[in-house]
């Protein structure tokens, strides 16, 4: 497609333009803000901030990079994501419960590479079709593993309630909103760090080849094949991360409800917002989907005094969810993201002149 034709969705998947800060400028904000994370908002955040607000902020965050990096970087649609949280969910779950001496983190890559693996063999289609044909063979993954997970007792023990077990390592037990968050904080620190070098590297470039012209990359040796499925298992496997995370840390119960096709749509939303190939839009994106219905909830509390019930608000959610992807699609393919570095941009032409 044209890249003049702005409202075309493949055109959004295309990396984002360089942003206005110079390396140094983004290296200090970046301190700044881990300091911030680290240091000061366990300290000042009230439990309903870190339980209900920041905890499932920095989760929906990392679901949001797994998605980005089969969809955003690589350029394969993909309507799964749930169903890969689910895997990780379970994968975990069951490790941990039938191997309990496995230490936690050994727990949890082991649940993510079983995740990483059910994204290869979702992803398989790839290597022949692709565009709204890839879309359907994903969704029609979110549903069978969805279904599976419901139709067989064994992955939940057995149990008709599966809780969480408590999580522990090192002697640290982390059952307080404190531990947790920084628990959850510091996983997906790790994770966007890694997959900053990942997607520097050759592996990331070659799924950035195999986006913007698959015949081309292929005709100079690119392994485009092989980056797709790359792709699906790193994305499957930061996904699965993400829906331990969820169900560990913050529902603190596993349920394959938990992890239905609209969790898929949220994720999607996350990236479409934020900026596809964009590793900040992913928090961009996450704070929008979160924040918002607190906000929406806040006003309404305030301007019409308990006139305006639940449900009317969520409509209006989805309605404002909807409109501005439409509008993200037409005029802001980039996301948030770039939007955030044309204000910076701008700031600092006035602020030189």
């Amino acid at each position: 497609m044209s890249r003049n034709n702005s409202a075309a969705l493949p055109d959004a998947t295309k990396e984002a333009p360089v942003g206005p800060m110079s390396k140094s400028t983004s290296v200090s904000l970046l301190i700044a803000i881990l300091i911030v994370a680290f240091a000061v908002v366990p300290l000042v955040g009230s439990e309903y901030w870190l339980n209900a607000i920041l905890v499932p902020f920095l989760i929906m965050s990392l679901a949001g990079l797994g998605l980005n990096i089969t969809m955003g970087y690589c350029g394969q649609a993909s309507l799964g994501s749930g169903a890969f949280m689910a895997v990780g969910a379970y994968a975990t779950y069951n490790i941990l419960v039938r191997l309990p001496d496995l230490p936690l983190p050994v727990s949890a890559l082991a649940g993510c590479l079983i995740a990483g693996l059910v994204g290869i063999v979702v992803g398989l289609p790839s290597l022949r079709i692709k565009g709204f044909y890839l879309i359907a063979t994903t969704l029609a993954a979110q549903f069978f593993i969805e279904w599976v997970f419901r139709q067989f007792p064994w992955f939940s023990n057995y149990a008709s309630s599966v809780s969480a077990p408590k999580l522990a390592f090192l002697g640290v037990s982390f059952d307080t909103p404190v531990k947790l968050y920084l628990l959850t904080l510091t996983t997906v620190v790790i994770v966007f760090a890694v997959s900053w070098k990942l997607v520097c590297s050759q592996t990331g470039r070659n799924w950035m080849a195999t986006r913007d012209m698959e015949l081309a990359a292929a005709t100079i040796g690119v392994p485009t094949g092989r980056a797709k499925l790359s792709a699906f298992f790193f994305g499957a496997m930061i996904l699965g991360l993400a829906g331990a995370l969820l169900a560990f840390v913050y529902l603190r119960t596993i349920n394959a409800s938990s992890f239905s096709l609209d969790q898929s749509f949220v994720i999607l939303f996350i990236v479409v917002i934020g900026g596809m190939s964009s590793l900040s839009g992913n928090f961009l994106g996450a704070a929008f989907v979160i924040l918002l219905p607190t906000l929406i909830e806040f006003l309404a509390g305030r301007i019409f005094s308990g006139a305006v019930d639940s449900g009317q608000l969520a409509n209006a959610r989805k309605v404002l969810f909807g409109v501005m992807i439409i509008w993200f699609l037409i005029k802001e393919p980039y996301g948030l993201a770039a939007l955030l570095d044309r204000i910076i941009g701008w700031f600092r032409m006035r602020l030189s002149r």
